[in-house]
């Protein structure tokens, strides 16, 4: 087993990629401890690891409080970074928090592993979102950097904290450029993970999936085992440290996820109505992009196919869809 006897801590553990992330690092023998901080709307959910729970170390701690964070990152051999704000609306309602928690947040981090555990790996979950609309495609990592939103900004100064620290202090990280992750454990309730998860939302109760513009935009979607396997390709790569890498997945229009999600529940419908003005200001139109980077370092391919992974994430939630969409039923 790739992690058999070592520490491992996954911030934001809790959540969709990180619950699905302990899964396969306890199946590969690890000592998991996950942290979370459980703030409102951000995709923590107990249900998530409701069935490994007594396999766990569970930490419920801000990342933003560096004298707990010293305890929790000491003797831990791997960190998983998975802690922030992905909603780009409420990034740009609300600014500051969103620089709190993906920016400050982050570099309260890199100090206590400078400090306190240097030759801690540290594994960043960044996102396409910095490239900002695609000036080609596919878009590799040498694209320019043009975030259209706060978030986008946010995560990109975090990841250039991550190559840093590793350039200047020799704390060893890696940072991958996530795009359109989905599956099981995903947040639905609301639209702050995306758009399959507010996808999955009206699929499983039967409401109306709005598309804007024409539906046609493109996107690539990478199902969370798949992504989950890239963190810990990466992780155990000592030639992927101190760089950057695209994690990306396979190509399809938005209408084309709405109708398989929807022929999987059998129950909602598809509607195509303009662009809201706020939305119409940061959509980047088309964007999908290559990551043969990363399987040159590390061998990575996907394995799951986009509609047998919207399959398994329908039948997930159309079992266990109380669990998401109403808080009172949480565990």
């Amino acid at each position: 087993m790739l992690f058999q006897g070592k520490d491992v801590l996954i911030t934001g553990g809790m959540g969709f990629i990180g619950s699905n992330l302990a899964r396969r690092l306890l199946a590969e023998g690890a000592n998991v401890t996950i942290m979370d901080s459980m703030l409102d709307e951000y995709g923590a959910n107990e249900f998530n690891i409701a069935d490994i729970r007594d396999k766990l170390q569970i930490n419920f701690s801000d990342m933003r409080d560096e004298h707990s964070l010293k305890y929790i990152v000491k003797g831990k051999d791997y960190i998983f970074n998975l802690a922030g704000q992905v909603s780009h609306q409420d990034s740009m309602k609300q600014p500051f928090m969103d620089l709190e928690v993906n920016v400050r947040a982050q570099l309260i981090l890199l100090e206590v592993c400078r400090h306190y555990n240097p030759n801690a790996v540290v594994v960043f979950a960044g996102t396409r979102q910095i490239y900002g609309k695609p000036q080609y495609l596919p878009v590799d990592e040498k694209h320019p950097l043009l975030p259209p939103d706060v978030n986008g900004i946010n995560k990109l100064a975090a990841e250039y904290y991550h190559r840093l620290y590793t350039k200047v202090y020799g704390v060893p990280t890696v940072c991958l450029r996530l795009t359109n992750t989905y599956g099981p454990r995903q947040l639905i309730k609301n639209a702050r993970q995306g758009v399959v998860g507010w996808f999955a939302n009206r699929a499983v109760t039967g409401s109306t999936i709005k598309l804007f513009g024409t539906g046609e935009q493109l996107r690539d979607f990478s199902y969370v085992d798949d992504t989950v396997d890239a963190m810990v390709r990466v992780a155990l790569e000592p030639k992927t440290y101190g760089d950057v890498f695209n994690l990306c997945g396979e190509k399809a229009s938005l209408k084309y996820v709405a109708e398989k999600m929807i022929s999987y529940t059998g129950i909602g419908d598809l509607e195509v109505v303009p662009f809201p003005e706020e939305r119409k200001k940061i959509d980047i139109g088309d964007f999908y992009g290559n990551a043969h980077k990363l399987e040159e370092a590390t061998g990575w391919k996907p394995v799951v196919s986009l509609d047998d992974g919207l399959k398994r994430m329908m039948d997930y939630y159309m079992a266990y869809k109380k669990y998401y969409l109403d808080d009172e039923e949480q565990l």
